[in-house]
């Protein structure tokens, strides 16, 4: 009696499926692509001239990064075409911060069965993220593994790497006090918190509330870098994990706070929502999440004006929140 065959596709993984899937991809990347891109159809790997830059001292710098349990809402909503975006977002926006420019990005998708409709609304969703922040997608990888993921579940991490000039890189260590904090606002809770948001609201609410909690995590990278040219910005962070008291606070020097005052930024009716739904203490949401705040400038006081000038006429609305103090105990104060 002879053995039934046994394949790759049988086993769970289809290639011929998933070469199209690339084939497509490579279709939709193409208006991402520029001239430092190098098309060699042999190489094992993706291909980006660094010649065209005329850098004294270039400094390479590079994130990686995923979209986390924000996937299970759009899992939940059937809706798959903008948490690319928020892929590319979580990356870009993290390697600005160091001043920055994001020269290209690559994806990495990894399912339990390919759903090319699924994945297509995901990629568009990438390409678009590159598009704004005016990156190249130049490669990626999409694994179908049946036996680590159920059924069409799925999961994406993201890379990217951005120049810039040695002497121009942001750390905050020339930040002191009275200098200003300008924040950037958010579009909603971006790509965080949302083990603690889909825990609070429940699932009927996060389906009714799917639009808002889907809403694409803001990209700065194009409104940012212009006002990087022209003033001496002090640090930026980008409000992810950690938020207020995490990522805020890394780029403040020894021995200074931030000052920060409630009310002078609006904030998403949709938090309101879930500290009501979950009781959640306050001082767990602003640790969790950016509360309207998706990205901060650190400017001193001459430059407050010039620096919102420019951001509105860039179409990027800014509001003064807050300035550095000393304290040596505390690194936030609320006011």
């Amino acid at each position: 009696m002879s053995k039934t065959s046994l394949t790759y596709k049988k086993a769970g993984v289809d290639i011929a499926k998933a070469n199209r899937f690339v084939d497509a991809i490579k279709v939709m990347s193409k208006s991402t692509v520029n001239k430092q891109v190098l098309n060699r159809p042999g190489s094992f790997g993706a291909l980006f001239d660094l010649g065209a830059f005329k850098y004294k001292n270039p400094v390479l710098v590079s994130s990686t990064d995923g979209v986390g349990t924000k996937l299970l809402v759009a899992n939940l909503a059937g809706k798959h075409d903008k948490v690319g975006i928020d892929l590319v977002a979580m990356n870009v926006n993290d390697v600005l911060c160091t001043g920055a420019k994001p020269l290209f990005f690559l994806d990495y998708i990894a399912t339990g069965k390919l759903n090319n409709a699924t994945m297509k609304n995901v990629m568009k969703g990438i390409v678009e993220g590159c598009r704004l922040a005016n990156c190249a997608l130049i490669g990626g990888e999409t694994a179908e593994m049946p036996d680590m993921y159920k059924g069409e579940d799925y999961d994406l991490a993201g890379f990217t790497v951005g120049i810039v000039e040695k002497s121009k890189l942001l750390d905050g260590t020339t930040i002191k006090v009275d200098d200003v904090v300008i924040g950037l606002p958010s579009s909603g809770l971006h790509s965080n918190g949302y083990s603690l948001a889909r825990k609070a609201l429940g699932e009927t609410l996060q389906k009714e509330y799917a639009q808002i909690l889907l809403k694409p995590t803001c990209i700065y990278v194009k409104h940012v870098l212009p006002v990087l040219e022209k003033f001496s910005i002090k640090g930026m962070a980008h409000m992810t994990g950690g938020a207020w008291y995490e990522k805020l606070t890394k780029i403040l020097p020894k021995g200074h706070a931030f000052s920060i005052e409630k009310g002078s930024w609006p904030i998403p009716r949709i938090f309101q929502l879930i500290k009501d739904k979950g009781n959640i203490p306050e001082h767990d949401m602003y640790r969790t999440f950016n509360m309207g705040i998706g990205f901060v400038m650190v400017v001193s006081p001459k430059d407050v004006v010039g620096v919102q000038t420019m951001l509105r006429r860039l179409g990027q609305e800014s509001f003064v929140i807050g300035t550095v103090v000393q304290d040596s105990k505390r690194k936030i104060i609320f006011n």
